[in-house]
């Protein structure tokens, strides 16, 4: 099931080349990658000659006659296409075309679509895993992510080992004969740290292991995790890839085979996005590389500028050299990202003081919008602070997340702002 993989998508730029590119923060978008946004999954003539996909706002699609249900029940039980819709919850038009977009995007066979991100990844994990099972989870992936694997997974005698991101060998210890799936994610959350895929790849093959990766934060247009032998990507279709902070939905992308017990599972636990929610999201995509591009380029410059400020004790941004894991983003990534964390010169009240000074973002929990927005990830994990270091947060820990405005102005900002920690 989870041996095949899709041909990587020609994406006409030497790895060589985007690497010398992504070290100079210029913008590294493949053409090829920004048509697939805009075209792919989405039918040229539509109905009513519509240029957007319409939404198809319907729970249940009808049938003529008995004869027309026998047929369809007879293809669907054969596993054949019925280009045919029953139910909302196993499928909708509009919903199909986003999936038929990502999948393009990722370089996947198939994709599908959830109301949430979580909603993808617990229902990937409960449809791949069973009672006896073992999954071996990578540190700092999103806490949430983290609390379904080992707060109810365990419940139903799954077993869950936390393996160190940056040890391969570590990780290849974690697995034993039932561990059954990897999953990591990259880059994480808030530290950005950076998964070497393919080290994982290689252990997983092996040993017949599922690999998953939440790769959220990379967006497509930075990393396509199925190119570097990955079975299956997940993101949380609410960040980057809507664009807009208006939707909530998610997104897994593998092999057609490997995605048919998920899609099963689907159905069954009801985890399914909206027309709604798939129409803001198939316009979101349409614009996920320029808007990509313009924040690596904010990140870049954001990165630098606080890299060299004496109120500003340590960032970290993969693009850095001074971050643990730039070799390997260096190498897999093809550009690194609109969020920039960082680590205030004070303490809890320091900090929490420097984001109110700040004028252009929005303070929130969220990120991958247009708009920036900021948070103190302790304020908002937990008001004691032994939750905190137990989770790896430092009081003085600031995420910006940045979204589209002038680098200049998000620079002249964030001075005015640092001026009060050093004051």
């Amino acid at each position: 099931m989870f041996g095949a993989r899709p041909s990587p998508l020609c994406m006409g730029i030497p790895k060589t080349q985007v690497g010398e590119i992504a070290e100079r923060g210029e913008r590294t978008v493949p053409d090829p990658l920004a048509t697939r946004a805009v075209h792919a999954g989405e039918e040229k003539h539509k109905p009513y000659g519509a240029l957007t996909t319409p939404v198809v706002q319907t729970s249940t699609f009808t049938f003529a006659d008995g004869a027309e249900i026998a047929q369809f029940m007879r293809r669907k039980a054969e596993g054949e296409s019925t280009n045919r819709y029953e139910y909302g919850r196993y499928g909708n038009p509009t919903e199909q075309a986003a999936e038929c977009k990502m999948a393009a995007l990722e370089g996947g066979e198939q994709a599908l679509l959830f109301a949430s991100g979580m909603a993808a990844i617990s229902t990937t994990l409960l449809a791949l895993l069973s009672s006896g099972d073992h999954l071996v989870v990578t540190s700092d992936c999103y806490h949430r992510s983290r609390e379904f694997a080992r707060s109810f997974l365990t419940r139903w005698g799954i077993a869950v080992t936390l393996a160190p991101i940056d040890q391969p060998q570590a990780l290849a210890a974690a697995c034993t004969p039932r561990t059954r799936a990897i999953f990591a994610e990259t880059p994480t959350n808030p530290y950005l740290r950076v998964v070497d895929l393919e080290r994982v790849a290689a252990i997983a093959a092996t040993r017949g292991i599922a690999t998953i990766v939440d790769s959220t934060f990379a967006t497509p247009v930075n990393l396509r995790p199925l190119e570097h032998g990955i079975d299956l990507v997940i993101h949380s279709a609410s960040k980057y890839l809507g664009g807009h902070n208006d939707l909530l939905a998610g997104v897994v992308v593998g092999a057609r085979q490997a995605l048919t017990p998920i899609a099963h599972a689907r159905g069954v636990l009801g985890g399914t996005s909206s027309p709604h929610d798939a129409y803001l999201l198939l316009r979101g995509l349409k614009t996920l590389t320029v808007r990509v591009a313009r924040q690596n380029e904010n990140g870049w410059r954001v990165a630098q500028y606080l890299e060299g400020h004496p109120a500003v004790r340590r960032v970290w941004y993969p693009g850095l050299a001074s971050h643990p894991d730039h070799a390997v983003a260096q190498r897999q990534m093809c550009g690194f990202g609109g969020v920039v964390s960082f680590e205030i010169a004070g303490g809890f009240d320091e900090t929490s003081r420097f984001i109110d000074r700040l004028q252009l973002p929005y303070i929130g929990p969220t990120l991958g919008g247009v708009e920036s927005i900021v948070q103190q990830p302790a304020a908002l994990f937990s008001l004691r602070v032994e939750d905190r270091q137990a989770a790896g947060l430092k009081d003085n820990l600031v995420r910006y997340a940045l979204g589209i405005e002038d680098a200049d102005d998000l620079i002249a900002d964030l001075q005015q702002a640092l001026c009060g920690v050093c004051a």
